[in-house]
């Protein structure tokens, strides 16, 4: 019997619109997140997304990759039925996964989305 993935990537550019739009957003100097309640049952869905401002191919992708292994380490103490999307700035680029970690525990625990 297979189980429903707690997490899934946010893949769609209306599902990123509408976080942006309806979605509650909170910012620090190293880190954007947009936060909006979904309708599926304990499904989780995140994305993360790098602007051309950052930097080249290399700093975006590292960014990413911060954002994501920050992530991962909240991912179960993440409630169910969040679109979240993460939006990195420059300092992200040259910041540590763990600070950027506490940065995003800061925010996804002001949004209620960590309980």
């Amino acid at each position: 019997m297979s189980t429903l993935p707690k997490t899934v990537k946010l893949k769609q550019n209306t599902d990123f619109r509408r976080a942006y739009g309806r979605g509650k957003s909170f910012s620090e100097p190293a880190l954007v997140t947009y936060v909006l309640k979904n309708n599926r049952a304990g499904v989780c869905r995140v994305g993360i997304t790098t602007g051309k401002k950052i930097g080249n191919a290399v700093m975006r992708n590292r960014c990413r990759r911060v954002i994501a292994a920050a992530f991962r380490d909240l991912e179960e103490e993440v409630s169910g039925g969040w679109d979240i999307v993460f939006v990195a700035r420059y300092k992200t680029g040259v910041s540590k996964s763990t600070k950027v970690r506490e940065i995003m525990r800061k925010q996804l625990k002001s949004a209620g989305v960590i309980r």
